[in-house]
């Protein structure tokens, strides 16, 4: 297999709201908020749900690279109930290989609100359920051997659990890559995060926001200096500016898309390390594979959801 997607398993719920509602429910646009089921529940029953769809950070971008052929697999935890279900089935449609046996547990299979605002940018309310307690029982050696690269998400590191299965993934794996995720997740792990980029990770995607919080960069020149001195490579999304990959001292730049009609934000830098990671996996140069995850991120921001038809 050629790449391993490990992460926390969410049934994205995608609504549409004005900037109020976010403001009358103290939500801070453009981040991921964690709550408790109660505080889930009363929001949710405030919302007109437009669609519902199997997601989680890495999960979308397992099937961004499933779409475009390639041999992917994903193991997040989900409850044996109806959300499990439908999650399960989401995945096999996509052709995502799912290395996870349900089972009934104490917690419902988790959920995120995605709420998408007029300017496109969306929000999130997330209620880990089951899928935050994903613990190294659930990480089948045997398949993180046999893939060539696996991809977590720094979302993971939000609950106590799962950094004994992060570390189990990392320990029998070939290649690893990671996304920073978020930069209130970000500033919760920061000494973590920069031990993890610097001395564990092969693979780094982050937002221009996410780096330069992992650096305390006053400036972008900084997290050019950063990256040359990683010896990693480092992959970087800057909205409208287009994107970037260091790697020792070489340099790569891609432009963004002119002229697209941006309806919904969500999946963006999942989409876009789909497609970086195609490439990557398909041999070609650094700039083809900044090449194709600008095309995937363009495509997904043009349409409500993270899932490509």
């Amino acid at each position: 297999m050629k790449i391993l997607g490990i992460g926390n398993a969410i049934v994205d719920v995608i609504c549409k709201v004005d900037d109020q509602y976010l403001i009358d429910n103290k939500l801070t646009k453009s981040t991921m908020k964690l709550v408790d089921e109660s505080e889930f529940k009363k929001l949710l029953s405030t919302l007109n749900i437009e669609e519902t769809v199997s997601g989680g950070s890495v999960a979308n971008s397992i099937v961004g690279l499933s779409q475009l052929g390639n041999d992917v697999g994903f193991i997040g935890k989900v409850n044996a109930d109806d959300l499990g279900k439908k999650y399960e089935e989401g995945l096999t449609k996509e052709k995502v290989q799912y290395f996870y046996n349900k089972k009934q547990e104490t917690l419902p299979t988790g959920t995120c609100l995605i709420l998408i605002t007029p300017d496109a940018e969306r929000t999130m309310v997330t209620f880990l359920g089951i899928s935050g307690k994903i613990n190294e029982q659930d990480i089948n050696e045997k398949i993180i051997k046999e893939s060539e690269m696996i991809f977590l998400e720094g979302y993971l590191w939000d609950e106590g659990e799962p950094k004994s299965a992060f570390n189990k993934a990392m320990l029998f794996s070939k290649t690893k890559a990671m996304s920073l995720s978020d930069q209130f997740c970000v500033e919760r792990h920061k000494s973590n995060f920069l031990d993890l980029v610097k001395n564990k990770l092969d693979i780094t995607f982050a937002n221009e926001q996410e780096i330069r919080s992992l650096i305390d960069a006053k400036s972008f020149e900084d997290v050019i200096e950063f990256g040359k001195q990683l010896g990693k490579l480092l992959i970087i999304t800057r909205g409208e500016k287009g994107s970037i990959a260091i790697k020792n001292h070489e340099i790569m730049e891609c432009q963004s898309k002119p002229n697209i009609k941006i309806v919904d934000l969500t999946g963006a830098g999942d989409l876009f390390a789909a497609g970086f990671l195609h490439g990557l996996i398909n041999n070609v140069s650094t700039k083809e594979c900044l090449e194709k995850g600008t095309e995937m991120s363009s495509k997904i921001i043009q349409k409500i959801g993270a899932r490509l038809d």
